[in-house]
C-alpha cells in the first residue's frame, strides 16, 4: 500500500515557498505597503513555525513508528534552524538586492522552538489541565 504524500507535498511546497520569498527581490509595490514595525520578523516567525512543525509531520509521514517523535522533533527543529542560517548566508552573499540578517535568524529560531513547544505539548502525553 502506497504511503500518504500529503505532508510531504505540503512541506515541500511550503520549503519552496519560503526559498522564493527569501531570495527573490520584489519591486515596490508588488506585494502591497505593510506599515506595522517589525512586521518582516513576524513573517519570518510564522514562516519557520509552520517549516518545523511541516518537517515534523513529513519525517513521521515518511519514517511511522521506526522514528521516535522526540528524533523527529530534533530533526524538525535542527533542519529548520539550519535552513534559515543558510538563506540569510545566500541572501548576503549571493543576491545583489537582499542581505542577511542577525534579527531573521533570531526570528526563524523562535519560531522553530515554538514549534518544538506545540509539537511536545501534543505528543508528550502529560496532560496541564485536568
Amino acid at each position: 500500500m502506497p504511503k500518504k504524500l500529503g505532508f510531504t507535498i505540503a512541506f515541500i511546497s511550503w520549503m519552496a515557498l519560503v526559498t522564493l520569498f527569501s531570495l527573490v527581490s520584489f519591486s515596490e509595490g508588488t506585494l502591497g505597503t505593510i506599515n506595522i514595525p517589525h512586521f518582516d520578523k513576524l513573517a519570518h516567525f510564522v514562516f519557520y513555525l509552520v517549516a518545523a512543525l511541516l518537517c515534523y509531520a513529513f519525517l513521521w509521514e515518511m519514517a511511522g513508528e521506526s522514528l521516535s517523535w522526540v528524533k523527529a522533533l530534533i530533526m524538525a527543529v535542527c533542519f529548520a534552524i539550519f535552513y534559515g542560517i543558510i538563506i540569510e548566508v545566500i541572501q548576503s552573499e549571493l543576491t545583489r538586492r537582499r542581505q542577511g540578517d542577525f534579527l531573521d535568524i533570531l526570528a526563524n529560531t523562535l519560531g522553530a522552538l515554538l514549534a518544538a513547544v506545540i509539537i511536545k505539548i501534543r505528543f508528550s502525553g502529560k496532560r496541564w489541565l485536568k
